[in-house]
């Protein structure tokens, strides 16, 4: 059929799909559907297949217009080429590029500035654990100042203020870093302010509360139960502790280098009695790097909120069990163990200046021209102190504590 704007613009619908052929465009043809909807198809040949391509509706494309492109059509098959491949290939979404995505952004922050940072690896666990694990796949550009403070939000009403503006500063470096490299124009963290206020913590365990405490830790076992327990033996940091390794302990002595504290200082930390006999008690899991407290041998344990809180039940549990009724304990944190063992050192009557020396604490009596002029490391009197604070702890466990006795030389 010699088809013409008139005819094209006439033809009727039957029941039946047709295809009308167009004379004088080969390989054109005009398609009536049973709705009455009218386009325009081409059919040709590639690879020896027959192959057909939708062109357009009617009368958006006119006749003359589909003419043109079924030619166009054609000529490219006639060069080997899939007109119909070409043209979903060009309508596909293209694949998203990477380099802008948060986690490769935060990959790339880690390599080229945290790396070199004392404290490197705790932000990046951290920017990890929050940032990435909600926006690791978006891009940078989409990250607007209402998802930060949606991501802050979150983190404080699961009762993690201090976590949720620690976060807060981590990102807000990430992200300057991204503006100082032309990735974003502007950070949009900026202006957004703490999650909330963070009260100063003066949180010391009770006596009963330490005793309920050891109680927990033995409920709850490897790692947690023996990882507490040295936390509040020694005083030592979380994070110090829970990366202890084998090849730090040299017999009754635990040597921290200064790339494993906090204020960059090398720190022995004297190993009471009630200490070795913990650690003895882990069985070892092996693993090149030595680590006692860990669950795969290759790196140490992690999720302290989860045990912090586990053992915050267990020690509930262990409470309502002494008492014979319901207990609920203030709410702790791992770092109110250290506040809690230099506190039962001050009641011991340990001078401050020993307590500061078995926390590895830089101020207050060692700080200033003391720190740089007293080179006297206080071997003996930490050993005396953790031993005393140890002896301290065991007879709150075993319910046999008496009244406080002090050693001799308190000041």
């Amino acid at each position: 059929m010699k088809l013409t704007a008139a005819t094209v613009d006439k033809m009727q619908p039957t029941d039946k799909r047709q295809e009308v052929p167009d004379s004088l465009c080969t390989g054109l043809y005009l398609v009536v559907q049973p709705t009455g909807k009218k386009g325009w198809q081409v059919r040709y040949r590639h690879g020896g297949t027959h192959r057909r391509m939708s062109l357009g509706a009617y009368p958006v494309l006119s006749l003359a217009d589909a003419r043109q492109r079924a030619r166009d059509t054609l000529a490219a098959a006639s060069e080997g080429r899939d007109p119909a491949e070409e043209v979903r290939a060009a309508k596909a979404p293209k694949p998203q590029d990477d380099r802008d995505k948060i986690r490769v952004l935060i990959g790339q922050y880690h390599k080229r500035h945290l790396s070199s940072l004392k404290s490197g690896h705790l932000v990046r666990r951290e920017l990890d654990r929050f940032v990435v694990a909600e926006w690791g796949d978006r891009d940078i550009h989409d990250i607007a100042r209402r998802d930060v403070i949606d991501l802050l939000d979150g983190i404080a009403d699961s009762g993690r203020v201090v976590t949720a503006n620690r976060v807060r500063a981590y990102l807000n470096k990430f992200l300057n870093w991204c503006v100082e490299r032309d990735i974003i124009p502007m950070s949009p963290a900026t202006g957004v302010k703490p999650a909330a206020k963070e009260a100063s913590r003066d949180r010391v365990l009770t006596d009963d509360e330490i005793r309920w405490f050891w109680n927990a830790c033995d409920a709850e076992g490897f790692p947690w139960g023996p990882l507490g327990k040295v936390l509040l033996l020694t005083g030592q940091r979380l994070n110090e502790a829970a990366q202890i390794t084998d090849n730090e302990i040299r017999g009754d002595l635990w040597h921290l280098s200064a790339d494993r504290t906090k204020n960059g200082r090398a720190h022995d930390v004297p190993l009471s009695v009630a200490v070795r006999d913990v650690l003895a008690g882990v069985d070892r899991i092996a693993g090149k790097p030595g680590y006692i407290f860990t669950t795969t041998g290759t790196t140490p344990v992690s999720g302290f909120y989860k045990a912090r809180a586990t053992l915050a039940e267990a020690m509930e549990k262990a409470a309502s069990e002494d008492r014979g009724e319901s207990v609920e304990i203030p709410r702790w944190t791992f770092h109110d163990l250290r506040r809690t063992a230099a506190t039962g050192m001050a009641r011991l009557g340990i001078p401050v200046r020993v307590t500061e020396a078995v926390l590895n604490h830089v101020s207050g009596t060692g700080g200033g021209i003391v720190g740089v002029y007293q080179r006297h490391d206080y071997a003996d009197e930490k050993r005396a102190a953790l031993e005393a604070w140890a002896s301290r702890v065991t007879q709150l466990v075993e319910g046999s504590a008496v009244n406080v006795v002090q050693l001799s030389g308190a000041r």
